[in-house]
Order: structure tokens, then sequence, then C-alpha cells
């Protein structure tokens, strides 16, 4: 060996001289061991759950103490000014010079000087003041240098109405027939323990009577009048038809007017005994203000409380939110309708998107084969998950809500398309007729040739695939231009039934949203079941239908669960699509109730996504809407956890009975 050749390797400076010998470095650098990587993606999902966390924790917090009950404060300002009300928050600032102006001379060099010492700051507290009707607002904030007197009133009410938000004061009498029967607070608050379950007991009684009683009799009224109109339109006035129809509507009428009397008698007669009992109050100002005590929901001592009755008005509070409907521009009272509209919106959702979901998946899977178009169609999936929510929404409106729904009402004339003629609708239907059979007949063969491995099977298989979309359209145009359907509600027009949003067009919406979520999670559970168990599975002399029943589908299914909690998950907190194809501020009319045939896909409905939407941006109230946003966000993120739990415990389920594994 040449002896230069073990002579180490020096580089040259610019000056000329040789510098030191480069060595081989020792071990692998930080970077190639990819440590940097490892703590930069751990500390991303840190950061990722301490967010998700805590928000979770936030609206845990917030939502949960909404309906605790709070001490009243009676504040007196140096102004002279009186306010009585619960402190919602507090919070520093930095009061500007106007916010002295107002102060008198002396008072004010004194809050001067106090803010000054607190380095220019000051707290203040939001009091919710309430007594709307008679002050015309509901809060107010109050700096401590204004306070000259501040004191918690044993005897100051919170009164919860039906109407005009909270009631604060002090009870000065009870009466009754509009005299005075009591008048010492203890004296007053006994009579109005005594007697406020039975004034509300007949008020539920009355509402029942009203919404249910009363309702029925309007709907069966209804019905008998749609169907003489029905008449009139099919078979005329002169008719023998309308005059049966004619009759029994006089029948149902007059049967419907000795009812609807007999019922309001009876709400005047609870509603009279009701205005007997009465509270006077007086606020902190020196209004006094008389209460029906039918207009009370809910009334306490706030100051005289022990912990138990604070505990008995907080879950008293809750049963009335989950079981009651809202009240006071939805910033009071319950959310049971938006409970009933996001279930039953979510359900319906589930039922139609895991089957569309499940088929095409199954069909890309299994039985396409890969090209073009196969390729073209999963591109299209995967965009088709990123369009914006509204764009599905004003698909909706425009398909489902105008085009389609008005054809159900009304026929091919509500929709502004001109029936055909009948000779040319046979005519055409005959066409159909004979191009359906002839795709049949052609895939029939092709499936006998290509069983025998022929390419000449594989074309005719071709040729029908081209003759069933062939037939297609004209299935479509014929429906569509048919001179025997006028709509099922053509006697309800011009007033849609399913012209409009309804719990019908949101589902379908947000399963056409959802729809590629399952599509590609049934997809990954279809391809993670190993081939050697479908093998089997042909070995022993299955076809391919039997063997996906059988071996493939059981296999999956924990991973089409998997895609059916996911599309549920999104569906349920969609609020920008379903705003245009059916939710509402307030729907008088549960989807779901008790009149046949119980679930009415044609109403409109309430949305707890939709619920806190209108609190947080369209509340007249504010300061009173943001507690109950806070609660909505929580019920709403516990209906959801409760769906997937109930998904995930069924997938569990499965994935212990159908374990995968190897042959």
């Amino acid at each position: 060996m040449n002896a230069s050749s073990l002579a180490p390797v020096t580089e040259n400076t610019p000056g000329g001289k040789s510098g030191r010998s480069r060595r081989p470095r020792k071990g692998n650098s930080v970077l190639a061991q990819g440590e940097p990587s490892i703590w930069g993606t751990g500390g991303a999902l840190v950061v990722a759950i301490t967010m998700i966390v805590g928000l979770l924790v936030l609206v845990l917090i917030q939502g949960a103490v909404t309906f605790w009950p709070m001490d009243l404060v009676r504040i007196r300002t140096v102004d002279g000014k009186v306010y009585l009300g619960e402190v919602t928050r507090e919070e520093t600032y930095r009061p500007e010079a106007e916010v002295f102006t107002s102060l008198p001379p002396r008072e004010r060099d004194r809050a001067r000087e106090a803010v000054q010492q607190a380095a220019g700051v000051a707290r203040r507290r939001l009091l919710r003041t309430g007594n709307y009707d008679l002050t015309g607002f509901h809060h107010q904030w109050v700096s401590d240098f204004q306070i000259a007197e501040e004191s918690k009133p044993e005897w100051g009410l919170v009164v919860e109405r039906l109407t005009w938000g909270n009631f604060y004061g002090t009870p000065t009498a009870f009466l009754l027939d509009g005299k005075e029967v009591a008048s010492d607070p203890d004296d007053i608050w006994a009579q109005f323990v005594n007697h406020h379950d039975a004034v509300a007991e007949r008020f539920s009684r009355s509402v029942d009577l009203n919404r249910h009683g009363i309702g029925a009799l309007s709907r069966k009224q209804n019905a008998a009048l749609l169907a003489r109109k029905q008449a009139e339109i099919s078979y005329g006035k002169s008719s023998s038809e309308y005059a049966v129809a004619d009759k029994q509507f006089a029948e149902v009428e007059s049967a419907c007017k000795e009812e609807d009397a007999r019922i309001k008698s009876e709400i005047n007669t609870l509603n009279k005994e009701n205005d007997r009992f009465q509270l006077r109050l007086v606020t902190a100002d020196g209004q006094e203000k008389i209460l029906p005590l039918a207009d009370i929901v809910r009334a306490y001592p706030a100051n005289r409380l022990s912990f138990g009755d604070e505990v008995g008005i907080y879950f008293s509070r809750w049963a009335e939110f989950l079981t009651q409907r809202p009240r006071q521009a939805n910033t009071e009272g319950g959310v049971l309708p938006a409970i009933w509209g996001t279930v039953a919106m979510t359900l319906l959702m589930s039922l139609v998107v895991v089957p569309f979901g499940v088929l095409a998946a199954l069909y890309l899977r299994e039985y396409a084969k890969s090209g073009p178009i196969i390729s073209v169609v999963r591109i299209a999936i995967n965009n088709l998950a990123g369009v914006p929510s509204i764009v599905f929404g004003v698909f909706g409106m425009g398909f489902f809500c105008y085009l389609v729904g008005k054809f159900i009402d009304g026929g091919p004339q509500h929709i502004q398309v001109a029936p055909m003629p009948p000779a040319w609708w046979w005519l055409a239907m005959l066409a159909v007729v004979l191009v359906g059979a002839a795709a049949f007949l052609v895939g029939l063969i092709g499936a006998r040739d290509r069983a025998k491995e022929s390419r000449f099977g594989r074309y005719l298989g071709r040729f029908a695939v081209a003759l069933w979309l062939l037939s297609l359209a004209p299935v479509v145009y014929v429906v569509v231009h048919t001179p025997y359907f006028s709509g099922f509600y053509e006697a309800n027009l011009p007033s849609p039934t399913f012209g409009t949003g309804g719990v019908l067009w949101a589902s379908l919406t947000l399963a056409l949203l959802t729809v590629p979520v399952v599509i590609v999670a049934t997809e990954e559970s279809l391809a993670a079941v190993p081939n050697s168990m479908r093998e089997g599975s042909y070995a022993c002399g299955a076809s391919k239908w039997q063997t996906i029943r059988r071996i493939v589908l059981p296999r999956a299914l924990p991973g089409i669960m998997t895609g059916m909690i996911l599309a549920m998950a999104r569906g349920a907190g969609e609020v920008a699509p379903i705003m245009l194809v059916g939710a509402v501020k307030l729907a008088p009319e549960l989807p779901v109730d008790g009149v046949f045939p119980y679930l009415h896909p044609s109403r409109s409905f309430m949305h707890l996504g939709f619920h806190i939407y209108d609190l947080g941006f369209q509340s007249l109230n504010s300061e009173a809407a943001r507690p109950m946003v806070y609660t909505t966000t929580l019920l709403l993120i516990g209906i959801v956890a409760l769906l997937n739990v109930m998904a995930v415990w069924l997938r569990s389920r499965l994935r212990r009975r159908y374990l995968v594994s190897q042959f």
C-alpha cells in the first residue's frame, strides 16, 4: 500500500497554508436521530389537548353555575340612586375623565384619589336589576367609587316571571280578591308558599287545554276543511263527492264549536280562580308593583336561603331547562323543543347517510375496478368533504325545498313545468320500459358470457350499463311532466307543506354533507379485512355477495360505526345549512309528538346549535343571554357525547364479536 494513501487529508487556507486535518465525527447528530421532530410533534399534541380540555372546562364551569342562585345586593350610589339585583360578573377597567363628572364635587375628588392610588384602575360590577317593565333596562354597571352604601336585604325577593324577565323587590302585601290578607314579610311568604303550587297547577292545566284541547279541535276542523276543498278541486262543487265532504265539514264544525265552548269555559274558570291571588312588592327605588301569582314561575328570598334551598332551586331550574319551552325571547325557560329537534334531525340524518355511504363504499371497494372513472369519483368524494357547509344549505333549499317539496305539494304545475299530453306521456313511458327491458336482457346475456370469461360478455356488460343510464333521464322527465299527478297537498296551497324548510330536508341536506365521511371510513374498514378471509370464503363455494354479507361486512362493522359516529358528531353541530332548510328561532309545534303520525317531517324545528347562535348574536338582552349560551353549549356537547357513547358501545360489542384475524 502506498504510504501517501495513509496521510491525513488537509485543507488549503486562502493564504496557501494547510489547515487542520478533517476527522470523522463520532456518533449521529441530534437532527439525525429525530429528537426535535419527536419533541415538536409531542408539543403540538399537548397544545391541542390543552386547548380542547380548556374549552371543555370553560363551558362546563360557566354552564354549570348558570342556574345557581345568587345573593341580592342593595346598592345606594353617591348620586342618590338605589339598585337591587344580582352581581353577574365583575371586572377592572381604567375609568375615563367623563366618568367622574356625574359625581358630587366632594365624592369626585375622593374617587379620583382612590383610582390614582390603585394605579389608575377601578373595579366595577354588573348588577342584574331586572324590572324591565318599570325601568327599561336589565343590567347596570356600578363602580366601587360610586357606592355610598351596600347591603343585603333580608327579604329581597327574586321573582322569575313568564313575561318581562325577573323582578327584584321587597314584599309588602299578599292580596286575595284584591284585599290584603298579610302584610308582614314572614306571613306574606307563608301565604305565597301555600297558594303558589295550586296556582301553578291550574295555570299548567289551562295551558294544556289551550295547546292540546283546542289544538286538537283546530286540526280536526282543518282536516275536514281541506277534504272539502280537495273534493271541490277534484270533482267540482256540483258533484256528490263535494256534497258529502261539505256535510261532513258542517258536522265536524258544529261538534268542534260545542267542544271549543266547553274547553274555553273551563279555561276561564281556571284563570278567574288564579286571578284572585296577587303579590305586591316595592322596588329599591320605591315603586310598587302587583304581580299575579299565575305570572310567577318561581320566587325565593335570595338572602335567606340555606344550602339545601339553593340546591333545590338549582335542580329545579335544570328541570325547567330540560323539560319546558323557552320564554322571554329564548333567554329564559327551557329548550325542550330544541332538544327534540336536534335528536330527531340527527337520527334521521344517520338513517339516511349510513346506508347510502356504505353502499357507495362497497361498490368502490368490492366491485369497481381501478380506472380513470373510479379515480375521478374518489377525487370528487374527497373534494366534497371540503365544500363549505353553507353551500350544502343553499343546495338543499333550492333542490329539496323549492323543487322536490313543491312538486310533492302541487305536482308539475307548482314548479312551473307543463305536463305532457297523455298520449305523448304514455309513449314516453313505453320507451322507458323498452329501454329498461333491453338493459335487463343485455345484462343477463353479458353475465352468462362473462362467467365463461368471454370478451364479448364484458362488452355486453358495459352496453347494459349504458342502457340503464340512458333510461334514467327519461324516467326523471316522465315523472316530472306527468299529467296524472297534482300533488299530495293541493288543497293546502298556496300554503306550502313540504315546499318550505322542515326536519326532513334538513336531515337530507346534512346527509349529503356527511356522506363523504361515511364513505371514507367504510372503505378503510373494508380494506382492513384480510384478503385471506375472502379467499377462504370463495374456496368454500361462496359467491361474491355471500362473501361480502357473511364475511366482509360483519368484520367491517366497527369501522362503519366509526364513520357513523363522525357523521353524527359533525351533523349535530352544523348550523349554517339548517338555517336555510328548516331551523327556526321558535317552533310552536315539535317535529316529534303524540299526534299521529308522531313524526312530522314537514315541520320546522328548533336546534340547539341554532339556538346558541340566536342567543349569542340575535338576542336583544345579550347579558341575560350570555349564561344561557354556555348552558346550551354544555347541553349540546352532552347530547352529542351521549349519542357517540351509545355508538361506541355498539361498536365495541361488534368488535369483540367479529374480531379480525389472519388465516
